[in-house]
């Protein structure tokens, strides 16, 4: 039984020695510029619909009342000092820090894998269903 338990973990190992030593290509410059600028349009239309959607809602919270708002706002004041939440905030911001740079060598090697292995097969295919869902997403979402 032992014997089985040995050969198990041998092989473990030799698999994850071998993802170890996987070479990750790199993505091609046109591709990450291609990225950047698509998720620097989508952050743009998601920040044009927040500021839509804050200048539908403001009437409708100016409505209920200044005491209901007046309540909500003296919580988040409150809220807002508390130690607890403070920490929080600190942590947080702390994570985010230290994953940024994860996230960004993550993202690297996924569009490198993309480049390589999948543009040459499908990228064609999703840059036209991009290029179709952008139609939409001017009509009803635009950036500016």
């Amino acid at each position: 039984m032992s014997g089985k338990y040995l050969l198990a973990v041998f092989l473990a190992l030799q698999v994850s020695m071998s993802l170890c030593q996987l070479e990750i290509p790199q993505p091609d410059q046109e591709l990450v510029d291609k990225y950047e600028n698509m998720k620097s349009i989508f952050y743009k239309r998601l920040l044009n619909a927040y500021n839509k959607m804050q200048a539908a809602v403001a009437p409708v919270a100016d409505s209920l009342g200044e005491g209901r708002s007046q309540a909500a706002k003296d919580y988040i004041e409150d809220l807002q000092t508390k130690p607890q939440f403070q920490a929080a905030v600190k942590v947080a911001t702390g994570l985010a820090g230290e994953a940024a740079p994860l996230v960004d060598k993550a993202r690297m090697a996924g569009l490198g894998l993309y480049g390589k292995y999948l543009r040459p097969h499908v990228g064609t295919y999703l840059d036209d269903a991009i290029n179709n869902i952008k139609v939409y997403l001017d009509q009803y979402m635009p950036a500016e």
